[in-house]
């Protein structure tokens, strides 16, 4: 079987800065910064030959490369530690709802992870799945984050000491939201990939987000 893969994690200026002799830098805050509103963090698109994944501003009907946004959860977002194993022994979280309402009321991001622009008919099943790949805080391996809905039941889970939560199979043309978690501030660096298969062809792309968690 083939594999085709698309690959997106720096752009433009940042590209080039990467490239200079070996440097080892802090990554670089993105000149876009989207801090509330309805936004589909992950957002997987096909153009008949490659699968994308952007970042969709849906306030302002906006696309925009993973690379060139940073995702802002203010101090707003911290709550009381709704007492999920998964989420730490912390007393608090900072969290992004899975309600609008929620989202709206505190300030804070609405995220969404949508295949709504992927069509019938293309994917094997009809269906991708979204991995996450790696999940960074300050630059190092953290297990500070996690995707869940409803009463905990996770979707997501970067803790490396289980394989589990790591992916999760959608179906094309949906729109689907959960509760975005960080246990603690700072800033992250979330790896995912969109896979699906397109006539047999195992078809992807790879995006790294930065989420800046103000403390």
């Amino acid at each position: 079987m083939r594999n085709h893969a698309r690959t997106l994690t720096i752009s433009g200026s940042l590209a080039a800065a990467v490239a200079l002799a070996g440097l080892a830098a802090t990554p670089a805050v993105a000149a876009t910064t989207l801090g509330s509103g309805h936004v589909d963090v992950l957002d997987a698109e096909w153009d008949g030959a490659d699968l994308h994944l952007h970042v969709h501003d849906e306030e302002n009907a906006t696309e925009y490369e993973p690379a060139d946004v940073t995702l802002s959860v203010p101090a707003a977002a911290r709550v009381a530690n709704p007492g999920y194993g998964f989420l730490g022994s912390g007393s608090q979280v900072w969290l992004l709802p899975d309600t609008e309402a929620e989202a709206d009321a505190a300030g804070v991001l609405f995220p969404g992870i949508s295949t709504e622009h992927l069509t019938t008919g293309v994917f094997a099943g009809n269906t991708v799945t979204y991995r996450l790949v790696s999940a960074t805080r300050n630059g190092a391996a953290t297990e500070d984050f996690s995707v869940y809905e409803g009463a905990g039941t996770r979707w997501y889970d970067s803790n490396t000491a289980t394989t589990s939560y790591k992916s999760k199979t959608f179906g094309v043309g949906t729109h689907n939201h959960a509760n975005w978690a960080f246990e603690e501030a700072g800033t992250y660096q979330l790896t995912f990939r969109v896979q699906g298969t397109v006539g047999g062809v195992t078809e992807s792309a790879t995006a790294t987000y930065t989420v800046v968690v103000s403390s």
